[in-house]
């Protein structure tokens, strides 16, 4: 690891990881990106089969032919999510055949990956970059892993393959369905999540590209998610997921008392401040709390004869809801979280598949993120300063993916709402432990306690100043918070770095430290 130095946000991070310059974070908008757009080789048709037929016969077939060998990138997505039956698999062949030092690169991980700890202890993989949860990330946080992880949010992901920081090898995209030629999609098929909006960038810009499906049909498979002109080798088998732990039947609204009324604050601020209007963007995730919001917006809406103009998804069955019942015009998705979601992709019109290479990159001309009025977050830690945590706990080890946290910052109002306190531990800190966001980007914090607005948003202190709503100072919710648990206790770290925290223009933010057990 080269020296440290102090970057925007006063943390200490170094300037060459894994034998590659870095930039420390400079600041929101503060770098700005020179030089052009990575470009893989350019094939030639000549190359392939005239009858479009890209089958091989194995996995382990077609990463031959790709030439896997020693030191190379491989890139996963993460649709299958607990269910992907694929990603092992190839890991299971680079080791059967003896290839070393690889560095995996997903979009995210899941504990059904857990299996690849013994290829990172005996050196098949070098290192992962992208999430790490559970037992992998608690590997990484104890200093196991040869290489330093690094950790992206999903638009950091998308800008890190474009501008050539990430150079993918050979990209193995499970698809719930595929032609010969390689069109595919997520629409049907015993494997169906919905959409793939994750695997663009990666059919797009990596040397070779393998669709590994369970379900072959007749050329044309229209839609086509992945392109089959730049697909090099189709393999089938006999499953590429577990269909119950691909999505979830079940995602549900919060039972919690203490959770609902977080919801019930969170949507009653959004009403009185004016965010939640007629024609408003809004996104809101997957967790029991933002599901909660959501049903309560949905309920205002209705009540009002308002309609949300867009929902950026994750999608659920509750987003799927609004949009059936009118309160919301289009949902543009980029991953499905839920069955009914996965049914509504395939028969409602204005459910539109919508790849996260069109919404999170900050190195484009736009960003749909800055559209978006509503932007409902969570996060693990938050300081007095507003900085967010989403990747570590208190206790210093890394058990979360970034995800689009970070690409989601960029909305009009930010919000999390968060519980004071999780397992007699203070949500709110001095300083977090790892800062995944700059807090001039989070706009408002709700707890069960009290909100919390930015001092910078004088706009909404404004607004709300003869609200009945409890709004307190961060310092007030802290000082709760202090009083009930006791002052928060600091994570025993060591100096060495064991994976960096990347900003979504590609600079470094902060850095994650080994754990001292």
């Amino acid at each position: 690891m080269s020296k440290l130095v102090k970057n925007a946000v006063g943390r200490m991070v170094p300037t060459e990881i894994n034998g590659q310059e870095v930039i420390p974070f400079k600041g929101v908008g503060k770098h700005r990106p020179a030089g052009r757009k990575y470009a893989p080789p350019i094939p030639t048709a000549m190359d392939y089969p005239d009858d479009g037929n890209k089958v091989v016969a194995s996995l382990k077939e077609a990463l031959t032919k790709c030439g896997l060998k020693d030191g190379m990138t491989i890139s996963t997505h993460h649709h299958l999510r607990d269910g992907d039956l694929v990603s092992n698999t190839i890991f299971d062949i680079a080791h059967e055949i003896g290839v070393k030092d690889l560095v995996w690169f997903p979009s995210a991980s899941f504990p059904c990956h857990d299996p690849l700890i013994k290829y990172l202890e005996d050196g098949t993989i070098n290192r992962i970059e992208g999430s790490m949860n559970g037992p992998l990330g608690k590997f990484v946080t104890q200093g196991k892993m040869k290489g330093t992880a690094v950790l992206r949010s999903h638009g950091g992901r998308v800008q890190a393959i474009q501008d050539g920081e990430v150079k993918i090898d050979i990209a193995v995209l499970a698809a719930p369905s595929s032609d010969p030629f390689g069109n595919a999609n997520a629409l049907n098929g015993p494997s169906a999540c919905g959409v793939l909006g994750y695997a663009t960038t990666d059919y797009l810009y990596a040397e070779k590209v393998i669709v590994v499906t369970d379900k072959l049909v007749d050329f044309p498979n229209l839609p086509m998610e992945i392109q089959g002109n730049y697909v090099d080798y189709v393999v089938v088998v006999d499953k590429i997921g577990i269909p119950e732990k691909i999505v979830s039947g079940t995602t549900q609204i919060t039972k919690s008392p203490d959770r609902l009324l977080i919801a019930e604050l969170t949507t009653q601020f959004l009403l009185e401040s004016g965010i939640l209007k007629d024609g408003c963007y809004m996104q809101a995730g997957a967790g029991g709390t933002s599901l909660a919001i959501g049903y309560f917006v949905h309920q205002l809406l209705k009540e009002k004869g308002w309609k949300s103009k867009v929902g950026f998804g994750g999608s659920t069955k509750y987003m799927v809801q609004m949009l059936e019942e009118g309160t919301m015009e289009h949902i543009l998705d980029a991953q499905a979280f839920d069955l009914g979601a996965v049914a509504s992709i395939a028969k409602n019109k204005n459910h539109h598949q919508f790849p996260v290479f069109n919404a999170y990159n900050y190195h484009s001309k736009g960003n749909i993120t800055t559209m978006m009025d509503i932007m409902i977050l969570g996060a693990t830690e938050v300081d007095v300063h507003f900085n967010g945590n989403v990747v570590t706990h208190s206790d210093g080890y890394l058990l979360h993916g970034i995800g689009g946290w970070q690409n989601c910052l960029h909305a009009k109002n930010v919000i999390l709402p968060i519980p004071l306190f999780r397992d007699r531990i203070p949500v709110i800190k001095d300083e977090v432990t790892t800062i995944c966001g700059p807090g001039e980007m989070i706009d408002i914090i709700v707890t069960e306690r009290g909100i919390a607005i930015n001092p910078k948003r004088t706009d909404l202190i404004e607004k709300m100043k003869d609200s009945k709503l409890p709004i307190k100072t961060i310092q007030e919710l802290k000082a709760e918070a202090d009083a009930i648990c006791g002052p928060s206790q600091k994570p025993n770290l060591s100096d060495e770095i064991v994976a960096a925290i990347k900003w979504v223009d590609g600079t470094v933010i902060d850095v994650v430290r080994k754990v001292i057990e």
